[in-house]
C-alpha cells in the first residue's frame, strides 16, 4: 500500500503525487527525486545516517520505510535530538584542549 507523501514545513505543505510503498526499494537518485533535495544533500543524509540504506554492488538502495520515516514528524525530533547531542560533545573535546 502505498502513502502519498505531505510534507509539512515551514513555508506550507507539500503534497506530491507520488507514493512510496514501505516494502519497496529505492535508489538513491528516485530518492533525491522525491525529496527534491540536491545529490550533496543526498550524500549528507546517508553519511550521517539520517536516512539509512544498504549497498548493492556500487550503489545504495533505500527502503521506503526509511523514506516515510524520515519525513514523519518523529524524525525531525531525532535528528535534533542527534543534532544537540553532538554539539554537546564537540563543546566538551573543545574545551579540553
Amino acid at each position: 500500500m502505498g502513502i502519498l507523501l505531505r510534507i509539512e514545513t515551514n513555508k506550507g505543505i507539500i503534497l506530491m503525487d507520488k507514493t512510496i510503498n514501505e516494502n519497496s526499494v529505492y535508489t538513491t537518485k528516485e530518492v533525491q527525486d522525491y525529496l527534491k533535495v540536491s545529490k550533496s544533500t543526498m550524500k549528507r543524509l546517508l553519511k550521517k545516517g539520517i536516512l539509512r540504506a544498504n549497498k548493492v554492488g556500487n550503489q545504495y538502495r533505500v527502503l521506503g520505510r526509511e523514506i516515510l520515516s524520515l519525513i514523519s514528524p518523529q524524525a525531525e525530533k531525532k535528528a535534533s535530538d542527534i543534532y544537540q547531542k553532538i554539539k554537546h560533545k564537540t563543546k566538551e573535546t573543545i574545551q579540553g584542549w
